[in-house]
């Protein structure tokens, strides 16, 4: 199958399309509209999307929520640089993290961040490179985080951040990613209200964001890529909402990449044999979703542009189909959309 290689999934994207800040007004963004079965398009404002979801749809959104992981600090003996990422909670001071620079950041390692507020050892480097990491502080960890940390945003984000909080949804409430769920940056209150108002039920799932989001797919043949692992939680209520909008005839459209992976994680066959139901409950997931994938829950997508050869747009092109979603791409680029988190929107349904 030709689609199982990873030059499959290139486009040429110039750099300038790569959008730098967020928009003022969240939902001002532009939406490319794609119609999976004719691959025809329509150009929007996100707002737009409205008329595009019925009454009985169900929009599935992630409420995780960014913490800002990124602290910068020295090394307690030579006053050294160091960058600390945090990517997930082991415990209640230990956490697996990412450290620049590596070679010299060993076990037994300590280091230092604001005038000491904060103190780090390095207790272990696992498999990958990354550092288990046992903090030191008086008072609550998430508030000393607030003072000392930044937002940890991708790589090819140049620009500071003047708003911390435009890195996170309006609806984001569980701390515990390193990057956003971007496709539902472009929501406002106010859209979300609309939506209900029409007759749209939201449903939110928790999928925990890592930095493994961004991880590039090196080998030739996709298949022989290791996805990385996140954590999430479907309630009992967001089962239900979802359950009960397939039954009536609803269509389910995930809000991004991450809603996707998660509902699609959370499937079970249901018991009369006739499809599938999302079962509640938590867990890790480390599903890769490429062509040839059989979507069990999602029926719509919302998401933005993502980076080539990457593991997100081969999600999306086993939704909408490889050549359908790179023309789409190309379209965009022609029309100078703005690419990737902080970038414009497509919905393909």
């Amino acid at each position: 199958m030709s689609e199982l290689r990873r030059s499959d999934y290139y486009y040429d994207l110039p750099k300038e399309l790569i959008a730098q800040d967020p928009l003022e007004d969240r939902s001002s963004s532009r939406l490319l509209v794609v119609n999976r079965q004719t691959g025809e398009y329509d150009h929007k404002i996100f707002k737009n999307i409205i008329e595009y979801i019925n009454p009985g749809d169900c929009l599935v959104l992630n409420n995780t929520k960014v913490i800002p992981a990124r602290l910068l600090g020295q090394r307690e003996k030579t006053g050294g640089a160091v960058e600390l990422l945090l990517l997930k909670r082991i415990s209640g001071t230990d956490w697996e993290t990412l450290v620049r620079p590596g070679k010299s950041c060993k076990p037994g390692q300590r280091l230092v961040f604001g005038d000491g507020l904060l103190k780090a050892e390095i207790l272990d480097v696992i498999e990958g490179g990354n550092r288990i990491v046992r903090f030191e502080f008086d008072g609550i960890f998430e508030e000393v985080l607030d003072k000392l940390g930044e937002m940890p945003l991708p790589p090819y984000i140049t620009h500071k951040l003047a708003d911390p909080t435009r890195y996170n949804t309006v609806y984001a409430r569980f701390d515990g990613s390193a990057a956003a769920p971007t496709a539902g940056l472009h929501f406002t209150p106010e859209l979300l209200k609309a939506l209900e108002d029409k007759g749209v039920k939201l449903a939110y799932v928790t999928l925990h964001v890592g930095l493994g989001t961004f991880r590039p797919v090196k080998e030739d043949v996709i298949t022989d890529h290791k996805m990385h692992t996140e954590s999430y939680e479907v309630t009992p209520e967001t089962a239900k909402v979802i359950n009960d909008t397939k039954a009536a005839g609803g269509r389910v459209i995930c809000v991004g990449t991450t809603s996707c992976r998660t509902v699609e994680s959370s499937a079970v066959r249901k018991s009369d044999g006739t499809g599938y139901e999302v079962k509640p409950g938590s867990g890790d997931t480390d599903i890769f979703i490429y062509p040839g994938y059989e979507f069990k829950i999602m029926e719509g997508l919302i998401t933005n542009f993502h980076l080539p050869e990457s593991t997100l747009v081969m999600l999306v092109s086993a939704f909408a189909g490889r050549e359908k979603v790179l023309a789409a791409y190309e379209e965009a680029v022609r029309e100078r959309y703005r690419f990737f988190s902080f970038g414009d929107a497509c919905l393909f349904i």
